[in-house]
């Protein structure tokens, strides 16, 4: 094991990879300090330029974008006290404070450092994993395969906020969407109503692109003007450096949170930063959380990192998305040729292991990078939206077209793009369809695969009734730990 990671690593460091490694954190940064973008969008700009690419410089940067989104988000969140993505939300409550105070700098100095090494701790939590799943990955068959990705199409509801149901159905138009064209098991095309382009299905790229970076293209047009109205920054990096130093187990403990949430599909995203938050509150002594307390700022951005690297155990090894993010990330797998399972540990086991590296090294690096770009970085938050927009439409429309080089794609585009925005008015969650796309050919091929060989006794399997208890009582795990979440945050909404 030690061996395949020293060759991994030198694999990594070859210059290009190197190279697409910082472009992923450049575009990373770039997204995460636009309030309202988040890693599904960037992700899903970037997928249709890795058609083809070698694995390890496509993984480079990917993994480069992911790993550092949650480290640009810290931006707006603690400039403008909006979040920059769904996982920054909890950093307001003491960052904004702060920077009102004038201690912005000490805020985000805090801030990157924790992230960093929240970081570090998930890309190492996730190649210490790898030696336990070999064994248990390498026993599933078709039925465990199937039974998987139901336990990824179950987590629409837990990425679905206050309406479960909403996310179920959601979920449900993913799979619609995601049966169109030719049938794995017959030889029958479906849904395509007499169209050649349909005939192969409606392209990943082209989904993820519409269902997220559209509507926030609309939204950021109609939001016009800047937000921040705050004058020069002061200085203090290094003073909330030494303020995360001296807190060192309260960020260890809250990065061990974040790891295990991103362990367990569809609960990290919005609810990692509110649940390390609510236990710092708990077992801090002496705190003034909500007022400007660095370590209010410390908890939720330690773990919101770290959450990354649990997040990529269930997604690489068991092809399980627990997130948008992530599923488009099973997409980009494909489109690279790999496939996430049981390879990723076995014939493709050096790049997971560039996985790691780029994860660790692109945390390392992001985080310096914002430290240094903390006054530049501030100044171009605050350019109006309307002149972000026309430069973010000319990629969407490239990347959306450069799937099939088809004008079919960019009516797709349009469609599917207005029911994303539709349903972010009508407060419908989008992930869950995503989910439900990428998870779509796979269900639908272990079901009939597993029927052919095993008839029906196959759902008598030990294994198959244990990962059915694994998705009821992972979810109504989920449920609660959503409600712990929001009382908190609700908490902290009072008394704010």
């Amino acid at each position: 094991m030690l061996e395949a990671a020293w060759e991994a690593l030198l694999i990594v460091l070859h210059p290009s990879r190197i190279g697409f490694m910082f472009l992923g954190i450049f575009i990373g940064i770039f997204v995460g300090l636009l309030p309202g973008l988040s890693g599904t969008v960037g992700m899903s700009l970037l997928l249709p330029f890795v058609f083809g690419l070698d694995p390890f410089v496509g993984m480079a940067l990917l993994i480069g974008m992911v790993a550092v989104v949650h480290t640009g988000d810290t931006f707006p969140s603690i400039l403008l006290g909006i979040p920059g993505t769904s996982g920054s939300q909890a950093t307001i409550m003491d960052g904004f404070p702060l920077a009102k105070q004038g201690q912005a700098s000490r805020a985000m100095g805090a801030s990157f450092f924790c992230s960093m090494v929240g970081g570090v701790i998930g890309g190492l939590a996730l190649y210490l994993t790898i030696p336990f799943a070999r064994p248990l990955i390498s026993a599933f068959s078709s039925p465990e395969l199937f039974m998987l990705t139901m336990l990824g199409l179950s987590m629409a509801g837990l990425l679905a906020g206050k309406s479960p149901m909403k996310g179920i159905i959601s979920g449900l138009l993913g799979l619609l969407i995601g049966s169109i064209g030719s049938a794995p098991a017959v030889a029958e095309y479906r849904y395509t109503f007499g169209s050649l382009y349909l005939s192969n299905g409606v392209s990943l790229p082209v989904v993820a692109l519409a269902i997220f970076a559209f509507p926030i293209m609309i939204t950021m047009l109609t939001n016009k003007g800047a937000v921040s109205n705050h004058g020069p920054l002061k200085r203090g990096v290094l003073t909330g450096v030494m303020d995360a130093l001296r807190n060192k187990f309260l960020v260890f403990r809250s990065a061990v949170i974040g790891t295990l949430i991103g362990f367990v599909p569809g609960l990290g995203g919005s609810v990692v930063d509110w649940i390390a938050y609510g236990a710092a509150q708990k077992t801090v002594k002496g705190n003034s959380f909500g007022k400007g307390d660095i370590r209010g700022v410390i908890a939720p951005e330690s773990a919101n990192n770290a959450k990354e690297g649990g997040s990529l155990v269930p997604t690489l090894l068991f092809g399980i998305p627990g997130s948008g993010t992530t599923a488009i990330l099973l997409g980009g797998l494909t489109l690279m040729g790999l496939e996430a399972g049981p390879r990723m540990l076995g014939a493709d086991l050096p790049v997971t292991l560039s996985i790691v590296w780029t994860l660790v090294f692109a945390n390392i690096f992001g985080a310096l990078l914002c430290m240094l770009l903390i006054r530049p970085i501030s100044k171009i938050s605050m350019v109006p939206g309307e002149k972000i927009v026309p430069f973010l439409i000319v990629l969407l429309v490239l990347g959306a077209y450069q799937s099939n080089f088809s004008w079919g794609d960019l009516i797709v585009f349009v469609a599917i793009g207005l029911l994303g925005y539709v349903m972010t008015i009508l407060d419908w969650p989008r992930p869950p369809l995503l989910i439900g796309f990428v998870l779509a050919l796979s269900a639908e091929r272990y079901y009939w695969i597993s029927i052919e060989r095993y008839g029906w006794s196959w759902i008598s399997n030990p294994l198959v009734i244990a990962l059915a208890l694994f998705i009821v009582l992972l979810l109504s795990g989920g449920a609660i730990m959503k409600k712990f979440s929001k009382s908190v945050e609700s908490g902290k909404g009072v008394s704010s």
